[in-house]
């Protein structure tokens, strides 16, 4: 099968290796289809890391995707072949203290998709996955809405983690896929007002189209001292989408007392610092957020059923000959690009 590795920074390679055969019965080979280009591979791509997370090559990237239910093994009652399938990323194990507590995403021995010393990519015509990572799309999804599960997911996950935003006034700072998705899920669960910010013009378009209420630059427009005019009480909470330091000082100036700062963005230092004496006196309540769970079926479902619509945010599709034309076009943000889908079934 092909399978697509990064060889050195900024070096993408196709290259032949065996079809993964089941190693559980309960396991499920998947012909992929679509693979979306996230954020977190472009770190992996252009730096070679994330935190402690280090590439060492050759290693394939990729986790937002779909495809088609080849083969299952024999206690598989989940789907069968001939389905198609969103693929949950995150293989959790179920047993030890955070499983335990309902917190699969911090599993202590959780394995993820294109994560380095985890699990290789989805960047590849086959991938096996445990069938409890299967998610059967429901009528009105295909392969795309399939993909695009991943990252809505992790946002329905972040505006759930900040509370209740039924009413409440928010802000999302960043507005790549992620950020987008956040306000496309805040306005599906009833924020009064998202206002944004994003310093390319046509994310900032995108943020608006996604239902924000404003959108500016975030170093032209002076967005402090505008959502100060808009919303004099302070926001309740306020999405760290991009991983800068300059987001979390404002956002930390936006929020009224007791509102949350959700820290969804990935950061490409080491550390992040905050004005720690407002944010004490405000009584800030910051709240990180690592991926999602149990929010992949219901993302899902909201994609499928129109209750959230992000399917636009698919602005580029390549090959996976052409993939790393994708991620060299993620990386710069030329051509108004948002989301980059890979496609490996070849269709258009």
């Amino acid at each position: 099968m092909r399978i697509l590795r990064l060889t050195a920074l900024r070096r993408l390679e196709l290259q032949n290796a065996p079809t993964p055969e089941l190693r559980s019965p309960h396991d499920v080979r998947i012909r992929v289809t679509r693979v979306g280009v996230c954020g977190s591979d472009v770190h992996y791509y252009a730096e070679g890391r994330i935190g402690s997370q280090v590439v060492r090559y050759p290693f394939a990237v990729g986790h937002e995707c779909a495809g088609v239910v080849e083969t299952v093994g024999p206690a598989v009652r989940r789907v069968r072949p001939g389905d198609h399938v969103a693929v949950e990323p995150a293989i959790s194990c179920g047993t030890c203290d955070q499983c335990r507590m309902g917190r699969p995403n911090t599993c202590r021995s959780l394995k993820f998709l294109g994560c380095p010393g985890q699990l290789e990519g989805s960047l590849a015509d086959v991938i096996v996955m445990p069938e409890t990572n299967c998610l059967p799309l429901p009528a009105g999804a295909d392969d795309d809405l399939g993909a695009l599960s991943e990252p809505v997911a992790i946002a329905l996950y972040a505006v759930r983690q900040s509370g209740p935003v039924a009413g409440r006034h928010i802000a999302v700072l960043g507005a790549g896929p992620i950020g987008l998705s956040v306000i496309l899920a805040a306005r599906a669960e009833g924020a009064t007002a998202v206002y944004a910010t994003e310093p390319v013009p046509e994310r900032r378009a995108a943020a608006l189209r996604a239902g924000a209420a404003w959108a500016a630059h975030p170093e032209d427009d002076d967005p402090v001292a505008e959502l100060a005019r808009r919303a004099p009480a302070g926001l309740d909470v306020v999405f760290e989408c991009c991983g800068r330091q300059s987001a979390v000082d404002q956002a930390i100036a936006m929020l009224r007392p007791g509102g949350t700062l959700s820290m969804v963005g990935i950061p490409s230092v080491d550390r992040i610092s905050m004005p720690i004496d407002l944010a004490r006196r405000k009584e800030v309540r910051i709240q990180n957020v690592r991926r999602q769970a149990h929010c992949a079926e219901p993302a899902l479902e909201r994609l499928a059923n129109g209750q959230i619509d992000a399917r636009w945010m698919i602005t580029h599709r390549f090959s996976l000959e052409h993939a790393p034309e994708a991620f060299e076009l993620v990386e710069h943000l030329h051509d108004g690009v948002l989301k980059a889908m890979i496609h490996l079934d070849g269709t258009p």
